[in-house]
């Protein structure tokens, strides 16, 4: 196997993958349209928390990690990862954009003998009908040996516990051979791999993981709102159910979901399940209560202080979940559209952020009428607030 492979898409998926491909062996490019992106690799500077400034500036400067936008160089290599993101359009539809894009990139300059793994969320048969035939229908004269797996991402951001390494790893091929092929490249830097019996059970799964989160944070929140009606913390109610050691799994409340899995990945399965002619009622649910989520805090911030109008209001943690700074599909979004929509004057904090919507993250300070933890990062010292009233999204009374 060549020591040479290339990893399309340089962000929280690929940019982790660039690195532990780099770190057990292989050369790696990196390949990224976003200039921006691609300026801050190349002078050592990582745009992602789990990997450190010096983590790149040593893989670069050693000639291990490279990081442009040009696709031919994908000539050399033996292996070609697709990591791009797979959002959805305005009308809750999959955008597959960016991997049909990536598809069409990197078709010419593919060689005989190279694997092409997709890592992107896709809809089920998605990687079967679409994304290979549009592969395969303009390769280079002569090239006619390419195979194909997928193998869905399972990166959690900040998660020190899980990692690349010691997460299992789903993987798919087209053929028999494609699967051992995708087996033996992942397993030189992950633990333990499970072989899927065709992509869109591969593909499925991924949906499955992500949904299931969807509907249990959902149901949790559901909870955390009859919880505080009857005036117990569901905090105590989860660690009291917690204590039961079969049958339970514990779910937190919050603000709602957010990044860019949980809110998008169940609305890839929803859609397919649409095409085929059968409604998908339980994630439907689940998306309609996430969403009225933000308005019930916009309701309780009234309970707390009366009237919103001209009130000061401090959202801390604007991130879609602790540690991060990533804004992707934040529900914190809603919740200040709603507060100002009820004539709130509202600014945010986080320092993590620390720009966002053309705002900048302000001091944590007692110049309040009243402060709401929407996302408590492990670096906030809320005794700077002094007096202000606290409304914590995360399961207070």
């Amino acid at each position: 196997m060549s020591k040479i492979v290339s990893v399309v898409g340089l962000g929280y998926v690929g940019l982790p993958l660039a690195v532990a491909l780099c770190e057990s062996g292989f050369t790696v490019n990196g390949l990224d349209v976003n200039s921006e992106k691609l300026n801050q690799l190349n002078i050592g500077k990582s745009p992602v928390e789990d990997i450190s400034d010096s983590q790149i500036a040593q893989l670069i400067r050693n000639g291990n990690l490279s990081a442009s936008s040009d696709f031919s160089k994908i000539v050399n290599s033996e292996i070609v990862f697709i990591c791009v993101p797979t959002p959805i359009h305005t009308d809750f539809t999959p955008d597959y954009s960016n991997v049909l894009d990536s598809a069409k990139s990197i078709r010419k300059h593919l060689s005989n003998n190279t694997l092409v793994i997709l890592e992107s969320t896709v809809s089920p048969g998605f990687t079967r009908n679409t994304f290979i035939p549009l592969i395969k229908e303009n390769l280079l004269p002569n090239t006619n040996n390419v195979f194909f797996a997928f193998s869905p991402e399972r990166i959690d951001p900040s998660n020190k516990k899980w990692t690349i390494k010691n997460t299992p790893k789903l993987i798919a091929g087209e053929s028999p051979e494609s699967l051992e092929m995708a087996v033996n490249v992942y397993s030189k830097f992950i633990d333990k791999i499970e072989r899927c019996a065709s992509l869109e059970v591969a593909e499925t799964a991924k949906l499955l993981e992500n949904s299931f989160r969807l509907i249990n944070i959902s149901f949790i929140n559901e909870i955390s709102v009859f919880c505080q009606k009857i005036g117990i913390d569901v905090i105590d109610v989860v660690k009291a159910a917690g204590t039961k050691p079969y049958g339970f799994m514990p779910f937190y409340p919050s603000i709602g979901v957010g990044g860019h899995c949980i809110p998008v990945d169940p609305l890839y399965m929803s859609s397919k399940a649409a095409e085929v002619g059968i409604k998908t009622k339980m994630i439907d649910l689940a998306i309609e209560i996430n969403q009225e989520i933000p308005d019930y805090f916009v309701g309780r911030a009234e309970e707390t202080v009366g009237s919103l109008a001209s009130k000061r209001i401090l959202v801390v943690g604007v991130a879609y979940k602790p540690n991060i700074a990533d804004v992707r599909q934040t529900p914190v979004e809603a919740l200040i559209t709603g507060l100002r929509q009820k004539g709130a004057q509202v600014s945010w904090h986080d320092d993590l952020v620390k720009e966002w919507n053309g705002e900048k993250s302000v001091a944590l300070s007692s110049d309040f009428d009243l402060a709401i933890i929407a996302t408590p990062h492990d670096y906030l010292d809320l005794s700077k607030l002094g007096n202000v009233p606290i409304l914590n999204t995360r399961g207070s009374v």
